[in-house]
């Protein structure tokens, strides 16, 4: 994914975070104040990551990973809705995007079955704690964790009243705001994993998130049906309404069929979907690129 290049004063600014580099685009015409809003953004990703990691000792999620079965545990207010958004999308995607691992794979609902996964943690939103059904179970937001802090990022950038931006998370995550004047969007390249000099989409964002997920560093996404590792695709890419979901339907789609996808996106028509499927001989021909929903609707170009 790529970067904006216009004519206009766009101001550009990145930070490390979530092992990632994250930037962030900007039109405004005062670049210290532009400067100003995304240190701030910045500070609430860095916030987010505190909260989020479970690489973190004292993050919610490290504390959740210590609890035993039906010991409540208090959780902030961004850790509660990231993990209520992952489990909405597990139930949307029967299962194929699960952020609990550690549980054998017959405890929950095979891709035949059609059924819901069933989900391995309670959330009260009355008091805001959560509870493990059983153990040993640990959550890992790897999965969502990227689009959420972009989401969050770019309610605060409202907050400063920047409407025209740009936020990517490390290239595999990227949030549109409003256009800049003049365009219909952010321009935003889709490119093959194995050949970068092969576009695939070439989208304008506005108002709408776009993440991808493959296996450029290994069979490291694991499908939670089987509890092994995902093989039958290259990549995949997911573009909905807001980041969170993008992030976490990339991952889903690389571990559901095609079938499943185009009968997702039929039930969820603001979503994009397309997946490269991985010949057994590693060598990926032009009718594996396989696209799922409205690509046609003026807002991007293959």
């Amino acid at each position: 994914m790529t970067g904006p290049n216009f004519q206009f004063p766009i101001h550009r600014f990145s930070h490390q975070a979530m092992a990632a580099t994250f930037e962030i685009f900007i039109q405004h015409d005062d670049a210290r104040y532009a400067q100003q809003a995304a240190n701030a953004a910045f500070g609430e990703l860095d916030r987010l990551e505190a909260e989020l990691s479970r690489f973190i000792e004292n993050s919610d999620i490290s504390r959740i990973n210590r609890l035993a079965a039906g010991q409540p545990l208090q959780i902030g207010l961004d850790t509660f809705e990231c993990l209520k958004a992952s489990q909405r999308i597990c139930a949307e995607t029967c299962g194929a995007f699960d952020v609990t691992f550690g549980t054998p794979p017959s405890a929950g609902a095979s891709p035949q079955s059609g059924g819901p996964r069933r989900g391995f943690i309670k959330l009260n939103e009355a008091d805001y704690t959560v509870q493990l059904l059983i153990s040993p179970v640990q959550i890992d937001l790897g999965g969502i964790g990227k689009g959420y802090a972009l989401d969050q990022m770019a309610e605060l950038l409202h907050d400063w009243s920047i409407d025209i931006a740009l936020i990517n998370g490390g290239f595999s995550s990227v949030l549109a705001l409003d256009a800049p004047a003049g365009t219909k969007g952010w321009p935003v390249t889709l490119s093959n994993p194995a050949n970068r000099k092969q576009t695939l989409a070439y989208l304008y964002l506005k108002g709408r998130a776009v993440s991808g997920s493959g296996l450029q560093k290994g069979p490291h996404i694991i499908n939670p049906h089987t509890g092994k590792p995902v093989e039958s695709k290259q990549a995949a890419w997911a573009c909905a309404a807001d980041a969170a979901t993008a992030d976490a339907l990339s991952t889903a789609f690389m571990v559901m069929s095609p079938d499943q996808i185009k009968r997702y996106c039929s039930r969820h028509p603001q979503v994009l979907a397309m997946i490269i499927l991985k010949d057994v001989d590693k060598h990926i021909e032009k009718d594996k690129i396989l696209r799922f929903g409205p690509w046609d609707d003026g807002k991007c170009k293959i």
